[in-house]
């Protein structure tokens, strides 16, 4: 599956912006930690893009959320990318490196757009490193993002530093694409 293909996907099944974003940036994470990993960063950024792509169907139905994705998603992309869907909604362990980012990338990805909703220019590409350390440490800030899931990134050698650096990074990449208002 191209990225293309994966947009227009997201597009049919989320209709919602601030989804439509997270489901960007995530995929952007996934991607620049692909390029990290010396992974497939089609495939992990693919990964990314589509985590929550049944979300809307899904949000009244928790224990459904994931299993809809991989059943809606078919043969269109490999068992990789279906198991760490569903590792993201705790649907399997933790075992692949695919399963272990998206979980960390997903929750970051919100403290991340959090972290730059508060700031006067709203911009991406002004966040550092240290502010965004400094948001993680603060537990009642973006409280819907489990710090516990994003330091599951050490399993993957990757330091809490550089995973905020590498996070920043993919969503600079792509920040003309968020709507981050």
């Amino acid at each position: 599956m191209t990225r293309e293909e994966a947009l227009e996907l997201l597009k049919q099944n989320l209709k919602t912006d601030n989804l439509f974003t997270h489901s960007l940036a995530v995929g952007a994470i996934m991607k620049e930690l692909a390029k990290h990993l010396n992974k497939d960063e089609q495939k992990w950024e693919i990964t990314g893009l589509l985590h929550d792509l049944d979300y809307e169907e899904t949000k009244d139905d928790p224990d459904n959320h994931a299993l809809k994705t991989v059943e809606m998603l078919g043969d269109e992309v490999d068992q990789d990318v279906k198991n760490a869907i569903l590792a993201h909604n705790e649907k399997k362990e933790l075992e692949k490196d695919i399963e272990i980012a998206l979980y960390a990338a997903d929750q970051l990805s919100g403290l991340i757009v959090a972290a730059v909703l508060v700031r006067p220019n709203k911009d991406i590409a002004e966040l550092s490193v240290k502010s965004l350390k400094k948001k993680f440490k603060d537990k009642a800030f973006a409280r819907g993002a489990d710090r516990e899931k994003i330091k599951e990134i050490a399993k993957l050698d990757i330091e809490l530093n550089d995973f905020f650096k590498i996070a920043i990074d993919g969503m600079v990449r792509i920040k003309d694409e968020l709507s981050l208002e």
